[in-house]
Formats: structure tokens, sequence, C-alpha cells
């Protein structure tokens, strides 16, 4: 068994995440380096979710997030993600925990595979829709964008019929009810609203055509076993509870995923890392 401390952890960890001044993310062609490489991050970092962030990676350490508009780890993390929105240089959109997540367009089949699209996004919702799985309102922007193409917010709000200031909550829930469902996600800017500012929807299936095939020749077991392999050798170690928490998965399925990939020599289970309590599954 591999010998850990908690501080070769860090240490690793912190490397990775670009966590270190000469390793900091200083352009955006160096930040989709980045998300290729970690397969996938958050943008900015979520309390109590252990995972790499670009917002970390640019401001090259432990930094707290801001609500100011300007300031180079702000102008660069926001301004390189609004930029890359039309030029699919990623995945970007409320996907893991429901927050803004970035993903390689690599390793993108991989979690598509585990979500319920089977391939046919012009009537696959429905049966979604017909067990309960998918709500009202996210039927509605679903069927929206489905008639009409990309919209910004502002006009899908319209279109789906919860324009009205009550319907705000509802609309932003099941938007983002599409997005951790892999149908939707914002592909552009408008200078629309209030703000003149607004994100542009569209279909996932539709913006990124090959995904669904590509995605196809993966079953859910071996994506699971890619998303965990990827995600421990990002966090170097975690307890096993917390990966099955993380991305929403039982416990039961998560452990078997991690037994394979301890059979394969790729992690070590249950195994100590020296100065925490907690079994750890380690990255080898």
């Amino acid at each position: 068994m591999k010998l850990l401390t908690k501080h070769m952890m860090i240490d690793r960890r912190e490397t990775r995440y670009r966590r270190r001044m000469n390793l900091r993310v200083t352009t955006k062609e160096q930040a989709v380096k980045f998300v290729n490489d970690v397969g996938f991050c958050f943008l900015f970092p979520i309390q109590g979710v252990e995972m790499p962030s670009l917002w970390d990676a640019v401001a090259g350490r432990v930094m707290k997030t801001t609500n100011k508009h300007s300031g180079y780890e702000i102008e660069r993390t926001w301004g390189w993600k609004d930029e890359a929105l039309g030029q699919k240089l990623w995945f970007y959109g409320k996907l893991l925990r429901s927050r803004a997540t970035l993903v390689s367009l690599d390793f993108l089949p991989n979690f598509y595979a585990l979500s319920e699209n089977y391939g046919d996004y012009e009537h696959d919702y429905l049966d979604e829709y017909r067990t309960g799985a998918l709500s009202a309102e996210a039927k509605t922007i679903y069927e929206a964008l489905l008639k009409n193409g990309a919209l910004d917010a502002i006009r899908l709000r319209r279109e789906s019929r919860l324009s009205a200031e009550a319907s705000k909550s509802r609309f932003e829930k099941a938007l983002t009810e599409l997005q951790v469902g892999l149908k939707v996600l914002p592909i552009g800017i408008a200078p629309v609203g209030a703000w003149r500012y607004a994100f542009i929807y569209e279909l996932l299936p539709r913006w990124l055509p090959d995904l669904v095939d590509r995605a196809r020749a993966i079953s859910r077991t071996e994506a699971r076993r890619l998303i965990l392999d990827q995600y421990i050798h990002n966090v170097i170690a975690t307890p096993l509870a917390a990966v099955a928490r993380g991305f929403g998965w039982k416990l039961d399925d998560t452990k078997q995923v991690a037994e394979e990939l301890a059979a394969q020599g790729r992690v070590e289970l249950e195994a100590k890392v020296t100065g925490i309590r907690e079994l750890q599954l380690i990255a080898k």
C-alpha cells in the first residue's frame, strides 16, 4: 500500500488545481488546456465539494470569490467563459451539483452517457415528462427551443409563457433542470434585458451533433469508471461517500466502480492517508 500523508496529498492537489503562482492560468488558451487536462471542473469553487475550478487556476492560489465586476481573476474567469460560449472550446452549463461547470468536449460523452437522453432529442423528453422525470416548465422551455432554435433568456421566457415576474423562479429552476439533464446549454450572450446581458440557450444535441453517437458507445458502468478515474486523479484522495454525494450516484454503484478501478491498479480503495482518520480512495 502506498504511503500518502495529508501534506503530500495537498501538495499534489495544489499542483493539479494550478493553485501555485508559477502554474496559474494566464491566457484563454491555457484555460482551455487546463479544462482539457482535468476533464471537468467548476467555474468557481463550491464549498463542501472537492474539485478543481477555473477561478482557482486563474488565481494561482486559494482565493475568495468576489461580487465585484473588475479585477484580474474575475475579469479572466468570467470573461473567458463568456468569450468561449460561441466557440465550442468546452461545454459550459449548470451540471454538477447544479452549479456552473466546465467539461472538455472530449470528456463530455461520458456524462451524456449517464443522462436520460437516448438519441432522439425531438421525442425523448416526452417520455421523461410522462414519467414525471421532467417538470412541466422544463418541457415548455425545451419545446420553445425545439420550435424556434436558439433563443436569448428574455425571449425564451416569453416563448415559454413564463415571462411574468411571479414565474421567474420557476423559469430559472426549470432551466437549471434542463442543463443538469444535459438537454440545454448557454451558447452566447445577447445585449438584451435590463442589464443588456442575457444568455442565449440552445439544445445541446443540436449544438454538438456528434455527441449522441459518441455517447451511445459508452455504457453507464464505463462512463462512471472514466469519470471516477479522472476525478480521483484530480483530487488525489477522497472518501468514497464524498464521491457518491458529489456526482449524485448511489453509494453501491460508486463502490462497484471504485473496486473495478482498484482491480485495474488505478486506485487504492479503503486506504489510509496519514493525518486523516477517514479511509480514502487514493489515486496511484
